[in-house]
């Protein structure tokens, strides 16, 4: 099973070099050092403030991935982030509701982002948002798997969805009744996006930080 895993990873870089040499995917940052191995060095966040357990009840706290606006910058459809996450922000805002947003470093999951913020949220409730976009309206006494509304379907989402997102968050909060959130579907867009999904995804997975579980975010 190691041997695998170190081919996968192995093939998988020589993959991402090739692209990169090649102008790089949308959305990944390029010029990462790299150690003697080839292994990513992880950004370091000594010094940021750790994210603190939320007391406003109207809080919603938007859990975003280890790589977000740092290694990543768009998500896979080509949006940039900081668009992203100031539409789900208006969204809790334009239901009167207060946002915060944290870093979630101890994961790469977008279930278990959504339930580290729902933990920390003021209300119970929180959002998680991977950098590729996939993301989750969470509740902290849910199981990871079992959240309120899944959004996997990233290369369809527009800016229009994020902000339906932070809408009904906080929806959520209010006890109000909330009607899901319809998403579009395509056959065709895993085999379209499947290479890039999983490159993205690898590039989350290496600035996992289990010492630094999350931090305050702007």
């Amino acid at each position: 099973m190691k041997i695998n895993e170190e081919i996968i990873e192995r093939v998988t870089r020589l993959v991402i070099e090739e692209i990169n040499a090649k102008g790089g995917v949308q959305g990944l940052s390029a010029g990462e050092q790299t150690t003697g191995n080839g292994r990513t060095v992880k950004t370091s966040y000594a010094g940021f403030p750790i994210a603190k357990q939320g007391t406003n009840p109207k809080e919603v706290v938007i859990g975003v991935g280890p790589a977000f606006q740092r290694e990543i910058n768009k998500t896979i459809n080509g949006l940039s982030l900081e668009d992203v996450i100031k539409n789900v922000k208006a969204g809790v805002e334009e239901e009167g509701m207060v946002p915060r947003v944290v870093k979630v470093l101890k994961t790469s999951d977008v279930c278990f982002m959504g339930l580290e913020a729902a933990k920390l949220s003021g209300s119970g409730i929180g959002i998680g948002l991977q950098s590729k976009g996939t993301a989750v309206i969470h509740q902290k006494d849910l199981y990871p798997l079992s959240n309120l509304e899944l959004f996997p379907q990233a290369p369809l989402m527009n800016l229009e969805t994020y902000r339906a997102i932070g809408k009904n968050a906080a929806k959520y909060v209010k006890g109000e009744k909330v009607t899901p959130i319809e998403g579009q579907n395509d056959p065709m867009v895993r085999a379209n996006y499947q290479v890039k999904a999983a490159l993205m995804h690898i590039k989350e997975t290496e600035q996992v930080d289990l010492s630094i579980p999350y931090i305050e975010w702007k």
